[in-house]
């Protein structure tokens, strides 16, 4: 395996974008135009720019690869294993987002890429076709996202602005990938959310409340 001469290392940004649909934790993945790694799954990613902010390098790997924009990221990880890029020393930061499956709506191919597709992260983690340590990074940002549901007001990004408490519950659920008592879920998070004055038709089930966060008072 050969690296750079010059003893310098090149900086890029990789992106992990969470959503929850049809129940399941996906991301967001490109497909490879060009070596190395060709035609295979890897996260969205750019070097960056000698003029450029790590978070505007972020940014514009986004929006070249996929086409979105203005998407809010928090740093993940710094990777920097010598040998995790076959072409030279790469280092790469790591960003992490969580998302409205609304949101991602009109996203595909852009510029390096073949396509660009929700994929399911559990079989994702399972897959032979997946490039650099990209495995290693994907499982990091899922660990990451389950600890910062216990402390954070995280999964109320993946629900509307108003919502159930079954819906609520089912986001936590998936997000820390276990199944939670109804009871204790909801004793954790009342001081979180307030009730509206909105609960569903209850045309087929037993009318539920709507519930909203609370903001600061």
């Amino acid at each position: 395996m050969e690296f750079s001469q010059d003893g310098l290392a090149s900086v890029a940004v990789d992106l992990l974008v969470f959503t929850i649909e049809e129940d399941r934790l996906k991301i967001l993945t490109i497909r490879r135009q060009y070596p190395p790694f060709e035609g295979q799954r890897a996260l969205p990613g750019v070097f960056v720019r000698d003029d450029e902010t790590l978070d505007q390098a972020a940014q514009r790997g986004l929006r070249e690869e996929t086409g979105l924009e203005d998407i809010y990221f928090e740093q993940l990880y710094t990777w920097g294993a010598p040998d995790r890029d076959p072409r030279r020393r790469v280092i790469s930061v790591s960003y992490l987002a969580l998302v409205d499956a609304q949101r991602l709506r009109g996203f595909g191919p852009g510029l390096r890429t073949t396509g660009a597709e929700l994929s399911d992260v559990q079989a994702l983690l399972e897959a032979e076709d997946l490039a650099f340590d990209h495995r290693q990074i994907i499982a990091c940002g899922r660990e990451r996202l389950a600890g910062k549901v216990e402390y954070t007001p995280i999964a109320f990004s993946l629900v509307p602005e108003e919502f159930t408490l079954p819906q609520l519950q089912r986001v936590y659920e998936i997000l820390l990938g276990k199944p939670l008592y109804k009871a204790n879920f909801r004793k954790k998070i009342a001081p979180l959310v307030e009730e509206t004055d909105r609960s569903t038709s209850g045309d087929a089930h037993r009318p539920s409340k709507f519930y909203r966060l609370r903001t600061g008072e």
